[in-house]
């Protein structure tokens, strides 16, 4: 997703944690699988699954508009690019290369020399196991899960 004419409006203040709280209720509110994502000042790479309430245009759809509503300022005539583009991922090789391409994004773009400096992505969860304001769904999200079904069975 895209910002209006690709200014760069995420990095205003609180543009960043304002879309990663919307995001984490957009997944819980429509249960849809976030794999990763990387929020950019001018743009917003996701990769997630259809949702499991409605359709993956009805929850990007509100998931622009709250975070339209809360962060954009008076006299601007929008926030976000009307359309998205989107790439289907049938496959654990396309998804890994998505998610290197856009965990690798700051770094390209000259924002940070290593992936694990953008605080803004899901790269740590994946590098450390770090839990952030949106659940990732990867393998340390799944053993963490299975941790907890062991310790809530076995009193």
């Amino acid at each position: 997703m895209s910002e209006f004419h690709r200014f760069p409006l995420l990095a205003r203040q609180l543009g960043y944690s304002v879309f990663e709280a919307q995001l984490e209720k957009t997944r819980l509110r429509y249960e849809l699988v976030v794999a990763g994502y990387v929020l950019m000042p001018e743009h917003v790479h996701l990769l997630v699954s259809e949702p499991q309430i409605s359709s993956l245009a009805i929850a990007l759809q509100v998931l622009k508009q709250r975070t339209s509503r809360l962060l954009k300022q008076a006299g601007e005539a929008q926030f976000w690019q009307r359309r998205y583009y989107d790439f289907n991922v049938h496959n654990p090789e396309k998804t890994t290369e998505k998610l290197r391409y856009l965990h690798r994004n700051p770094v390209k773009r000259g924002l940070v020399s290593k992936p694990e400096d953008w605080e803004w992505s899901s790269f740590r969860h994946y590098a450390r196991g770090l839990e952030g304001v949106v659940e990732i769904e990867s393998e340390w999200t799944a053993r963490r899960r299975e941790m907890r079904r062991v310790v809530l069975s076995h009193p």
